[in-house]
C-alpha cells in the first residue's frame, strides 16, 4: 500500500509499505476514506522536532473496518468509524473520567500511519466509534476532522469553560482554532473574538461563529481584548498555536477568574510564575481527549448540524503529499485533505 513517510525536514515521500495486519487480539484494520496533514505535523517538517531515521506521520483517520481481532465486539467488518489520535481501552478509571487521552494503556495513532491507505487500529473497540449507517461521500471531510481537529478545538472550549453568555477569544487561526470558534458558538457562548490576520481565515471564521475578528499579536492583541471587553478581558481563551506568544497573549488576555483551555502543542513555554499567580487565570488543556465527543460530534455532523470540514481549503491526489505539507507550512493552506 502507499503510505507518507517524512525522511527529514521538508522531506516528504510517499512510499509503499506493507499492509498492516492483525498483530493484537483488540486491533482492527481500517481502510482510510481520506487522509489530511495536520498543523502539528509540521512541528518535525520544520526540523523544530529533529528526526534522524524515516518515521510514519499521521494521527487523524476514518473509514471502513476490513478486518478486527478475536476480541473485538463494537465494531464489525464493513461498519465506518472514526477514532482518536490516541487509541484507549475506554475502561480504565481515567477514561471512564472523560480523559481517554490519558488512558493508562493509550497508543499513539502516529505510530501506525494514518497518511496511509490502511490503518491498524489497536483497542479497537475503546477507540472506534461506527457511524449509524454509511456516510455520503460529502460528509467525509466532515467526519475526518472530528478525529482531531474538531475534537481537539471542543476539548479547548471545554477546558476554557465555555457556555452561554461567555465571551471568549481563539488564538490561532489554524484548523483547530477556527474549529474552536465552531465550538464555542455549538456550546452557546455570546461573543467570540477570533485572532487572524488572514482575510481567508477569517471569513472561515466568521461562517463557524464569531462575532469579531482581531488582527493584533501579543501585547496589541491583549490591548484590543481589553478594549472590547471593557478592560476585564474574556471570561475563556481558547490557545491552538503552542508558542510563548501565543500562551502569554492567552492568559494576559482572560479575566481575573477566567479559564485558559490550551490545546497547541507547547514549545519553548515558560510562564512567570509571579505574573500567573496575580492573575487568577485557571489554565487546563494538553492533548484532547476526542473519543470522549465523538459520539455527539458524529451525530450533529451526519444529522448535517455542523460542516466542520470546512477547514479542509485544499484537496490533492494522495501522491501530492509533499506539496500538501509545503501548502500548509507556506500557510497557502489551512488543512489539506489528500484523497485516494
Amino acid at each position: 500500500m502507499r503510505a507518507v513517510k517524512l525522511y527529514g525536514a521538508g522531506d516528504v515521500r510517499v512510499d509503499e509499505v506493507p499492509m498492516p495486519t492483525i498483530r493484537e487480539v483488540g486491533d482492527a484494520i481500517i481502510k482510510l476514506a481520506a487522509a489530511c496533514v495536520c498543523g502539528s505535523d509540521l512541528w518535525a517538517y520544520r526540523g523544530v522536532d529533529p528526526i534522524n531515521d524515516p518515521v510514519t506521520v499521521g494521527h487523524e483517520y476514518c473509514g471502513v473496518v476490513q478486518e478486527v481481532g478475536p476480541s473485538v465486539k463494537n465494531v464489525k467488518p464493513g461498519d465506518f468509524v472514526v477514532g482518536s489520535f490516541f487509541a484507549s481501552d475506554n475502561t480504565c478509571e481515567i477514561c471512564r473520567s472523560g480523559y481517554q487521552s490519558g488512558c493508562l494503556d493509550r497508543r499513539g495513532m502516529g505510530a501506525e500511519n494514518c497518511q496511509a491507505e490502511y490503518v491498524r487500529v489497536p483497542l479497537a473497540d475503546g477507540t472506534l466509534v461506527a457511524t449509524p449507517r454509511m456516510p455520503e461521500p460529502d460528509l467525509v471531510p466532515h467526519l475526518l476532522a472530528a478525529s482531531d481537529v474538531l475534537g481537539t478545538g471542543w476539548f479547548a472550549a471545554k477546558a476554557a469553560e465555555v457556555g452561554p453568555g461567555k465571551t471568549v477569544a481563539v488564538i490561532g487561526d489554524g484548523a483547530v482554532g477556527l474549529l474552536g470558534v465552531l465550538a464555542a458558538k455549538e456550546l452557546g457562548a455570546e461573543r467570540i473574538i477570533a485572532m487572524s490576520r488572514h482575510e481567508s481565515r477569517q471569513k472561515l471564521a466568521l461562517e463557524f461563529g464569531a462575532t469579531d475578528i482581531v488582527a493584533e499579536r501579543g501585547d496589541e492583541g491583549v490591548a484590543r481584548i481589553k478594549e472590547l471587553t471593557g478592560g476585564l478581558g474574556v471570561h475563556s481563551a481558547l490557545e491552538a498555536v503552542g508558542t510563548q506568544e501565543s500562551m502569554m497573549q492567552a492568559i494576559r488576555s482572560t479575566r481575573r477568574g477566567g479559564h485558559v483551555g490550551f490545546v497547541g502543542v507547547l514549545h519553548g513555554v515558560n510562564i512567570p510564575g509571579g505574573e500567573f499567580f496575580m492573575s487568577h487565570v485557571h489554565i487546563h488543556g494538553g492533548p484532547a481527549p476526542v473519543r470522549d465527543y465523538l459520539p455527539d460530534l458524529i451525530a450533529r455532523i451526519v444529522e448535517r448540524r455542523i460542516e466542520p470540514g470546512k477547514v479542509f481549503d485544499l484537496e490533492l491526489p494522495f501522491d501530492e503529499a509533499a506539496e500538501a505539507y509545503r501548502a500548509m507550512d507556506e500557510r497557502r493552506a489551512i488543512k489539506a485533505l489528500l484523497t485516494f
